[in-house]
């Protein structure tokens, strides 16, 4: 990857990018937790990069493992506790005025799930192996397909609530917390040896959401720490990540519920 230097400056890590996301992420968080307390919606404005931030390292993450598989079920052990402590969480505080939908362990995992599905169709063109092209197409289109099989079982009643729950088990595109802008993690992956093309990318995105009226089109300044990503990985952190994610969600709602209802 590029390597950017600019006097003492020489870019910024894959550290550096999870510090900057995780600081934004926060600070939005607290703008989703205090709303029942009048906190002001342009805290929200940090937090329109953050995903795409965690998007890119991501893609870097999974360009580098070692093990592609264990990086998805860490992925899906993520997604999983966070989404049943949620749960848990929500129904012992009972505190309705914020609800707990976050969960971007399975942004990621769906990303992931995707860029498997690049590398099989690849591996599938380049040795002619037509099983590995099968699995390829199928694992590019689970996440996508798996989206309209739950929303039909939600559509009867019969169903509903099987297909609810089983949306806290599979990586189903629309049921990201991000939806449709979770396809920048393969696109970016495709892309992952041109960083002027993720950019463009990304700003692409960003020019959609500006012409539709969302602040999500705030996402374009993700662009320039990607654009000054030096390709090195700087401290280990993965596991501080997993910890902090949910933690911090869990302990601002808490915080709030006290806040509100004493």
């Amino acid at each position: 990857m590029e390597r950017f230097e600019i006097g003492k400056f020489r870019g910024f890590s894959t550290f550096d990018l999870k510090i900057l996301g995780i600081i934004l992420m926060f600070i939005d968080h607290i703008h989703q937790m205090f709303v029942p307390m009048g906190a002001p919606n342009w805290l929200d404005w940090f937090g329109r990069p953050v995903a795409t931030l965690f998007f890119f390292v991501s893609v870097v993450g999974f360009s580098h493992t070692r093990s592609k598989e264990k990086y998805m079920l860490r992925l899906y052990l993520g997604m999983i506790i966070m989404a049943l402590g949620s749960y848990v969480l929500q129904m012992k505080v009972g505190y309705e005025e914020v609800q707990l939908m976050n969960n971007i362990f399975r942004d990621l995992l769906t990303g992931a799930l995707m860029m498997y599905g690049i590398d099989k169709l690849s591996e599938g063109i380049s040795g002619k192996k037509i099983s590995k092209l099968i699995l390829g197409i199928v694992l590019l289109l689970f996440p996508i397909v798996t989206s309209f099989i739950l929303f039909a079982l939600m559509g009867n009643t019969a169903t509903m609530f099987v297909a609810v729950w089983a949306s806290n088990f599979i990586p189903a595109l629309l049921f990201t917390e991000n939806s449709f802008l979770v396809l920048l993690i393969p696109l970016m992956y495709i892309a992952r040896k041109q960083r002027w093309l993720q950019c463009l990318l990304i700003s692409l995105v960003a020019v959609f959401f500006f012409v539709q009226g969302s602040t999500q089109w705030m996402m374009i300044f993700a662009v320039i720490p990607i654009a000054l990503f030096n390709g090195e990985k700087g401290k280990e952190m993965r596991n501080f990540f997993y910890f902090f994610y949910p933690l911090h969600i869990w302990i601002l709602y808490l915080i709030s519920a006290y806040i509100y209802t004493h």
